[in-house]
């Protein structure tokens, strides 16, 4: 589905990323770990289009996308969520939400009741403005609108920053299920190792720009790799 084929990327004469490959097949779940400074946040920029590469090809079904800006990628159905979740905090819910189909011409007309079921919470902030929400329920927008737009892939940088823990369990537990009724890829790049762990058996690990391990959860929590790479 999507295919990164030695991939370098960074910011200027910067090289942050070097000889990144990835395979992410239909209907899977591909958590990114790492240290702070390690290139997780470029990655996702890079795969959504927001940074181009330096080298390297990125293939979406066969189709060679690496150059493609943000909105075509969207188009493609790829769907980013930025740390910070890049809400419109003077707009409503429900006018966030439906900003996330303005690219798509074949968005089913239901997708709104199924964002709402799966965040009850925001059918009753529908109109409320966006910027009033707590933290946990800025990133449930971020997420709905992502869900509007009809996504094959969901690119999620840092879904746990700033948000209580009892609402991160249910924010992954929400990912978890989208992705197997909707048959949508993720990309999670995280530091909270349980939430990337509840989501996933299929893991990276990146340190300076590498990818230093590639393998399941089970390999990944072997003690040596954990404290070697993850600080933990």
């Amino acid at each position: 589905m999507l295919s990164v084929e030695n991939v370098s990327a960074g910011y200027g004469k910067i090289s942050v990323l070097s000889e990144i490959s990835i395979k992410l097949e239909s209907n899977s779940i591909l958590g990114v770990l790492g240290r702070n400074g390690m290139g997780k946040s470029t990655l996702i920029k890079v795969l959504s289009g927001l940074l181009t590469c330096h080298s390297g090809k990125i293939f979406l079904d066969n189709e060679d996308i690496t150059d493609y800006p943000p909105h075509l990628r969207a188009q493609k159905k790829i769907a980013t969520i930025v740390q910070g979740r890049g809400i419109f905090p003077r707009l409503k819910v429900v006018e966030n939400l439906m900003l996330g189909k303005l690219l798509q011409t074949t968005v089913k007309k239901d997708r709104l009741d199924e964002v709402y079921s799966y965040f009850p919470i925001l059918s009753e902030r529908t109109g409320q403005v966006a910027g009033t929400l707590s933290g946990g329920e800025q990133q449930m927008l971020a997420i709905g609108r992502a869900i509007m737009s009809d996504p094959k892939i969901m690119l999620l940088d840092e879904p746990s920053d700033g948000i209580m823990p009892s609402l991160v369990k249910e924010i992954g537990t929400t990912l978890k299920s989208m992705s197997q009724k909707n048959n949508i890829s993720l990309v999670v790049v995280e530091q909270n190792v349980p939430l990337i762990f509840s989501l996933t058996d299929r893991c990276i690990i990146l340190e300076k720009g590498k990818i230093v391990v590639e393998g399941k959860k089970s390999e990944i929590q072997d003690s040596n790799i954990m404290k070697q790479y993850l600080a933990i």
